[in-house]
C-alpha cells in the first residue's frame, strides 16, 4: 500500500508540472508585448514640453493672425495632452516601485500646464502693439560703435584679435560684412543710444547658444567687486562674465543680514536678463545658465594663478575653489561642483572701456554702506526713506533710478547724458521673496515720474491675460538650467504680482490727478 501510494502520489506531481509548463507555453505569444520606453524623469518633464509648445509660438511663426491663434490653440492643446500623457505614466509608475505622492505628480503637472499656458501668453505679450510700436530709423551718432569701412595699411596690425597664447583661439575672418561677425561681435554693433538690443533682435539666440555651449578656453578672475566671479573667454575672442551658484534657489536671504553683505545668486542673474526683456527695457546684457565642469573648463584653463591655488577636494569628493575677493573668498564659502559639475551664469561682456567708455554716477538715493551712519546725500539710514531732501540736479538728470544695490549707475560717455542707464550686476536680486522692500519706491513717490510706456506695461502685465508671474515663468523656461529645476520658485512668481500691484498702486496713491500724470509722461 506505501508503494502504490508514492506511485500515485509522484505521478500526479508530474501531471501537475506538465500542466503549469503547457500553460506557460500557451499564455506566452499572448502576453509578449514590447516594453513600454522610460519614463523621463520629473525635472526633463517641463523641458520637453516647453520645447514643443515653443517650437509651435515662437516669434518666427505663420503673421497671420487668425493662423497664429489657430496653430497656438493647436500647441497648447497639444502641449496639454503630453502633460496628461506623462501625468498618467508617472501615477502608473507610483503605484509600483516609484510610490510617489499624489501631490509630487499633481505638482510636476500643475507646474508644465502653466508653463504651456505662458508661453502663449509671452507669444501674445510680445506681439502687442505696445511691444512693437513703430521707431524712427537710428542716426548715425546713436550707435555706440561702427566698423570702419576701410583700414589702411599703415593702420592693421599683425597681433589684432590674436591672443598671446593663440592656442585654442579661431583664425579670424572678420570683414565690414555683419554676416562674418560672430554674435557677440553683432550684440556690440546693435547698442545704440537708446537700448542694448533691438525689440525682436534675430542675433539673441545665436548669442545665447554662445555662451551656453560653447567651448572655454580661457578662465581669469575678474578684479574688483565684493565676491567671486570669473572671465570666461572663447574661441571667437568674446567674452561672458560667470558667477558661480552658491546656494540652493529656495533659500532665502538672511533677514540679519544688511543687504551689501548677502550672497550673490547665479539664478537672480538670469532671472533679471528674462525680467528685463519683458518689462520692454533691454538693459541688460544677455545672461544664460550653464553646468560647468570645474575641472576641464575652469582648473585646466586658467592662466589665474590666484586663483589656480585655490583649488581643493572636499571630503565628500566634490571639486571646489574659491578663489581671492573682499567677501566669501575662503575655505569656509568655496565653490564647489557636484563632483565636478557646477551650476553658474554666464553673461556676455560688454565692449571693452578702450572702445566705449563709461561713465559712473553717484545715485541720489544711494544707502549707506554703515551700519551706524547716515548717507550723507539723502541724510538717511539703510531703512528710512520718507521725507528726505535730494540733489535736484541729479534728480532730474535721472529720476528713474533705484535699487537696494545701486549706490551708482553707469552710462556709455559717448551719449552724454540724453541715454539710457545700465543695469548690471543683478547678483543680490531675488533675495527674499516673503518680503517687500518699500524704500525702493521713494524715487516714485517723491517725483511722481514714469515713462508713459512703462505705465502701460505695467498695467498691461497687471491683467490675468498677460500675467507678470506666467509670462516670466515661460520665459524661464528657455533657459538650459531650466532642466535641472525652475530658476525661479513659484513664491518668488507670486512675489512679482504682488510688488507689481504695489507700484500701481503707489502712482495712483502719490500722483493724486493721474489723468495729467499720464499726460506728462514721457514716450522714450
Amino acid at each position: 500500500m506505501r508503494s502504490r501510494s508514492r506511485t500515485i502520489c509522484l505521478s500526479l506531481a508530474f501531471i501537475t508540472v506538465f500542466l503549469y509548463l503547457l500553460l506557460a507555453l500557451v499564455s506566452l505569444p499572448i502576453h509578449h508585448q514590447p516594453c513600454d520606453p522610460p519614463l523621463p524623469p520629473r525635472t526633463h518633464v517641463l523641458r520637453d514640453l516647453a520645447r514643443a509648445d515653443h517650437a509651435s509660438v515662437g516669434p518666427s511663426g505663420p503673421t497671420d493672425p487668425a493662423h497664429r491663434d489657430s496653430s497656438s490653440k493647436g500647441a497648447n492643446k497639444d502641449a496639454k495632452g503630453r502633460v496628461r500623457t506623462l501625468s498618467d505614466g508617472l501615477s502608473s509608475a507610483s503605484q509600483g516601485k516609484m510610490n510617489m505622492p499624489g501631490g509630487v505628480r499633481r505638482h510636476g503637472t500643475d507646474r508644465a500646464e502653466s508653463v504651456a499656458s505662458g508661453l502663449s501668453k509671452l507669444e501674445a505679450l510680445f506681439d502687442h502693439p505696445l511691444y512693437n510700436m513703430p521707431s524712427p530709423p537710428i542716426p548715425e551718432e546713436d550707435w555706440l560703435l561702427k566698423v570702419k569701412p576701410k583700414i589702411k595699411a599703415s593702420e592693421k596690425s599683425s597681433q589684432m584679435w590674436v591672443s598671446a597664447s593663440k592656442e585654442g583661439y579661431e583664425d579670424v575672418r572678420w570683414n565690414s560684412s555683419s554676416t562674418s561677425h560672430p554674435p557677440w561681435l553683432r550684440f556690440h554693433l546693435g547698442i545704440s543710444r537708446w537700448q542694448l538690443y533691438p525689440r525682436r533682435d534675430p542675433n539673441m539666440d545665436p548669442l545665447t547658444e554662445q555662451l551656453a555651449t560653447q567651448r572655454i578656453v580661457s578662465a581669469v578672475q575678474k578684479s574688483g567687486g565684493t565676491q567671486l566671479k570669473l572671465v570666461m573667454s572663447f574661441p571667437n575672442y568674446g567674452q561672458a562674465m560667470f558667477k558661480p551658484m552658491k546656494q540652493e534657489r529656495d533659500e532665502e536671504t538672511n533677514y540679519n543680514l544688511y543687504y551689501f553683505s548677502d550672497f550673490e545668486r547665479h539664478n537672480a542673474e538670469i532671472a533679471a536678463f528674462h525680467l528685463d526683456r519683458i518689462l520692454g527695457y533691454r538693459r541688460i546684457p544677455p545672461a544664460v545658465g550653464r553646468l560647468v565642469d570645474v575641472v576641464e573648463e575652469i582648473k585646466r584653463v586658467t592662466t589665474d594663478r590666484k586663483v589656480a591655488r585655490t583649488f581643493f577636494t572636499s571630503p565628500v569628493g566634490n571639486v571646489c575653489f574659491y578663489g581671492q575677493c573682499s567677501y566669501y573668498c575662503s575655505t569656509e564659502h568655496a565653490v564647489c561642483g557636484r563632483p565636478r559639475k557646477l551650476e553658474a551664469s554666464l553673461a556676455v561682456m560688454l565692449p571693452d572701456l578702450s572702445l566705449a567708455s563709461r561713465r559712473s554716477w553717484r545715485s541720489p538715493w544711494r544707502r549707506s554702506y554703515s551700519r551706524s551712519k547716515l548717507a550723507k546725500s539723502v541724510g538717511v539710514s539703510v531703512f528710512s526713506y520718507r521725507g528726505t531732501s535730494v540733489s535736484q540736479n541729479l534728480q532730474k538728470k535721472h529720476p528713474n533710478v533705484c535699487n537696494m544695490d545701486r549706490h551708482h549707475y553707469e552710462t556709455f560717455e559717448k551719449f552724454g547724458n540724453n541715454t539710457f542707464l545700465l543695469h548690471l550686476d543683478n547678483g543680490r536680486a531675488f533675495g527674499r521673496h516673503s518680503k517687500d522692500e518699500p524704500s525702493i519706491l521713494a524715487p516714485l513717490e517723491q517725483c511722481c515720474r514714469i515713462r508713459r510706456t512703462t505705465w502701460l506695461r505695467l498695467r498691461l502685465l497687471s491683467l490675468p491675460q498677460f500675467r507678470l508671474s506666467d509670462v516670466m515663468r515661460a520665459s524661464l523656461s528657455h533657459d538650459p538650467l531650466h532642466s535641472v529645476a525652475p530658476l525661479l520658485s513659484e513664491p518668488h512668481l507670486a512675489a512679482l504680482d504682488r510688488r507689481l500691484k504695489t507700484v500701481l498702486e503707489t502712482v495712483s496713491r502719490y500722483c493724486l490727478d493721474l489723468n495729467q500724470a499720464v499726460s506728462k509722461m514721457t514716450y522714450r
